[in-house]
């Protein structure tokens, strides 16, 4: 049921949503993890004071912030993916709802 300031999905009444919620769960601590990382990174450029500034090029580097989003990319994508079949299916529901919305022109 939906109260009033509520933040998170009401509670569901199917397997599939479920899944759905989890899976929004999972990509918004992601996505937490990445801006808190890139904040703080930002914060210790600005407050540091040993910084190189001669640095051109470096192979590490490069390769870490190129792999790393492709590994988060992929964990993103299989339980993606697998929601996205498992919804495919329609397995005898019991009921079926259909709505119909309306704009107000005020």
């Amino acid at each position: 049921m939906s109260t009033w300031f509520m933040f998170m999905f009401q509670e569901s009444n199917s397997y599939y949503a479920d899944n759905l919620i989890s899976f929004h769960n999972m990509v918004m601590m992601i996505i937490i993890m990445i801006s808190t990382l890139t904040v703080y990174i930002i914060m210790d450029l600005f407050l540091n004071k040993f910084s190189n500034l001669f640095l051109l090029k470096n192979h590490n580097i490069e390769i870490i912030w190129t792999v790393i989003p492709i590994i988060i990319l992929l964990i993103i994508c299989f339980p993606s993916l697998k929601i996205l079949y498992l919804i495919d299916e329609i397995v005898n529901p019991f009921f079926s709802v259909k709505s119909i919305g309306h704009q107000w022109y005020w």
